[in-house]
């Protein structure tokens, strides 16, 4: 029995875009249908100017694999302090059979990507057939990850982008078109741009400024990722009133997602949550029904995610010999 160890480069190389929408999309197809065992993930905020820390553990019966992520962020100190990225994460995969350790990975790019890949699969499952405009609020590495998911998916006419750095949006803009070939528009203002969106993406990290409700136009479809525990927020409250609103988990998002917020003002509900995106991806609950319809897919992130990409990612490994074994049991 031995170990597959498989660093960021080797991981580059084992997995496309299209694969990982493939794997979010069974991970929220397995959640609803009582293939996953997934306990409430931990995190811990950090004293700046460090950031916080997130362990996330999930179980898929389908696979019999358990995966454990270690995910931070928000280290701003570490390039110049440590030689080390603003945030990085590992992936440990167990075989369930043994409780053995089969594979350590190199989780940072799985954690963008299958980010990613979920805000493409609520495109699928919620925006309407003929959106084609895209806002980004925000404009650093996940809004990137959105765009190249989304693109998969959908053509992609036009990117209106804000963010409060000026200079990180026009970066945005030259690499965005230099990729994608996809013209990006910088915005005046965050309701400029908010105002244009077929497809809304947030991903702030849930610290700033809030998007209005009245910005929204009928129709709009909202991907609002940046918040995943209670400090955070992206959208006013205001706007869960009269949009379908879907998660991808009801337990986590009520409790740490953007659906907290509605919720604690009693704006909405639990009851008012249409449900979870894998309920829609299997036909138990419609997706949107109108081309007026607001959706909103409220996405904390899930063991799940990281469990089934993870594991195609070592699956791959193993058919392409690719990784460094090592005996880590005697």
């Amino acid at each position: 029995m031995k170990t597959l160890l498989l660093k960021k480069d080797e991981v580059r190389q084992l997995i496309g875009m299209a694969e990982i929408i493939g794997a979010v999309e069974e991970a929220y197809k397995g959640f609803n249908s009582d293939q996953v065992e997934q306990p409430d993930y931990i995190g811990i905020d950090l004293p700046s100017p460090r950031g916080e820390i997130d362990f996330k553990l999930g179980y898929y019966k389908a696979n019999e694999v358990i995966s454990m992520k270690a995910s931070s962020g928000g280290f701003i100190d570490n390039p110049t302090a440590h030689g080390l990225p603003n945030g990085m994460a590992t992936i440990l995969l167990f075989d369930a059979r043994s409780g053995a350790l089969i594979c350590i990975m190199d989780g940072s790019l799985i954690l963008g990507l299958r980010t990613g890949a979920a805000g493409a699969v609520s495109v699928m499952a919620l925006a309407r057939k003929n959106a084609r405009r895209i806002t980004s609020i925000g404009t650093g590495n996940q809004a990137r990850m959105q765009i190249r998911a989304i693109n998969e998916i959908m053509k992609i006419e036009e990117i209106h982008a804000w963010d409060s750095n000026p200079d990180t949006v026009s970066k945005y803009k030259t690499d965005i078109e230099s990729e994608f070939g996809i013209p990006v528009i910088m915005a005046n203002s965050k309701k400029e741009a908010v105002e244009q969106a077929d497809i809304l993406i947030t991903t702030t990290r849930g610290k700033g400024s809030l998007v209005e409700a009245d910005w929204v136009k009928p129709g709009t479809h909202i991907v609002a990722i940046g918040t995943d525990q209670q400090g955070k927020q992206e959208l006013d409250p205001e706007l869960f009133r009269n949009a379908k609103v879907v998660v991808d988990s009801i337990a986590q998002c009520a409790e740490k997602g953007e659906t907290w917020h509605p919720l604690n003002k009693n704006i909405i509900a639990r009851d008012d949550i249409h449900g979870e995106i894998g309920e829609v991806l299997l036909g138990r609950k419609p997706g949107r029904e109108s081309d007026d319809e607001i959706t909103i897919f409220d996405s904390t992130g899930m063991a799940i995610q990281d469990n089934t990409t993870a594991s195609k990612i070592y699956q791959n490994a193993i058919a392409n010999n690719v990784g460094t074994f090592f005996q880590f049991f005697e």
